[in-house]
């Protein structure tokens, strides 16, 4: 199992308490944060948390563990966000995240889909505070990594402030539970399709700003709808963390300068060229694993890799045209990164 652990920065630098801490994190996302993009982050940050895409936890306990739960060597720190509302099953699912090497074990009570509501849970667990409590319970008792909670700021077109304190709160009194990661919209689980959801409800950091104030004893981590490095730097004025989503996945680069900026690591950032020889060279080894892994598979996480660069439209054209990808083979991502690295000055 991987049991790689960040680099350390040199020991002179005042920024070293933050290694190793939550500080920065990329948000569980459906479909798109598996282990081939988390393989891209963790080159171009090496401190940043990850977490995979929600995972229900009948899916690991009855399914292929090594389908659901297998992540690369070097991945860490990495966590496991379950999707889930019974407590037996969801101790069993963590146990085994936790025998696979996953440094945390995260709940969702966030997503509004209603594929997750017919399973009773996501964001509709922010009305079950016992429940939740009892889930936290059953699942820190199964493993000795820790359990955190990721969730929104309330329910539907639910206004007030006090819901999501008593959430939190109740949580806090009977769970061991410490880390919180709040999406600062609202849920609406009638009236809203999932992408919707992402970006009507109106965004109120001045809630989960709140909690840290109310609750000073808890980690609490910020998610929704941050894009820059100064907004991260704002925000981390507030609360203990910043979780980033689409940003980090439609522009990958964004996170080059994360570990400088918010770890203290004045290690060089990661060039272009080494990046990609990378990735070439783990999409060979991917394909050749023979696990059914094609270069599509791999690629696709990438197409936002030269964003704000010449001939950046080439290579998502390059690395998403279906009669140059049927070869499965790796080659095409040096192709693709000629016709870039032609196009640009590197000086």
């Amino acid at each position: 199992m991987p049991n790689n652990t960040p680099q350390k920065p040199s020991e002179n630098n005042q920024v070293n308490q933050f290694i190793g801490t939550r500080r920065l994190s990329v948000a569980p996302m459906l479909d798109w944060t598996d282990r081939h993009y988390r393989y891209l982050a963790r080159q171009i940050t090496r401190h940043t948390w990850l977490y995979s895409e929600m995972v229900n936890a009948g899916a690991i306990n009855y399914g292929d563990k090594d389908r659901f739960l297998m992540f690369n060597e070097g991945e860490q720190p990495v966590a496991l966000q379950l999707g889930g509302s019974e407590p037996t099953e969801l101790a069993q699912a963590a146990k085994a995240g936790a025998a696979y090497g996953y440094n945390e074990i995260n709940l969702n009570c966030g997503c509004p889909s209603p594929r997750v509501q017919k399973g009773a849970f996501g964001a509709c667990l922010m009305n079950e505070a016992d429940l939740v409590a009892d889930c936290l319970n059953a699942m820190q008792d199964a493993v000795q990594i820790p359990v955190t909670v990721k969730h929104r700021i309330g329910i539907d077109r639910q206004t007030d402030y006090q819901p999501l304190a008593d959430f939190v709160g109740t949580l806090r009194g009977k769970t061991a539970c410490r880390t919180f990661i709040v999406h600062a919209r609202n849920a609406w689980l009638d009236g809203l399709s999932p992408k919707e959801n992402r970006d009507v409800p109106p965004l109120k950091y001045e809630y989960v700003y709140r909690l840290k104030q109310e609750f000073p004893d808890l980690e609490i981590i910020i998610n929704g709808g941050i894009t820059t490095n100064e907004q991260t730097a704002a925000h981390l004025q507030h609360v203990d963390g910043v979780m980033i989503g689409r940003e980090a996945y439609h522009n990958p680069m964004v996170m080059r300068e994360w570990d400088r900026l918010f770890y203290g690591d004045d290690a060089a950032p990661v060039e272009y060229a080494d990046l990609v020889g990378k990735l070439y060279a783990y999409s060979q080894a991917q394909i050749q694993a023979g696990r059914g892994t094609t270069l599509r598979h791999i690629v696709r996480h990438s197409l936002g890799l030269m964003h704000g660069l010449n001939k950046a439209r080439v290579w998502r054209r390059m690395l998403s045209d279906a009669n140059l990808l049927k070869d499965n083979d790796g080659s095409l991502i040096l192709e693709a990164w000629r016709e870039v690295e032609r196009a640009n000055s590197w000086a």
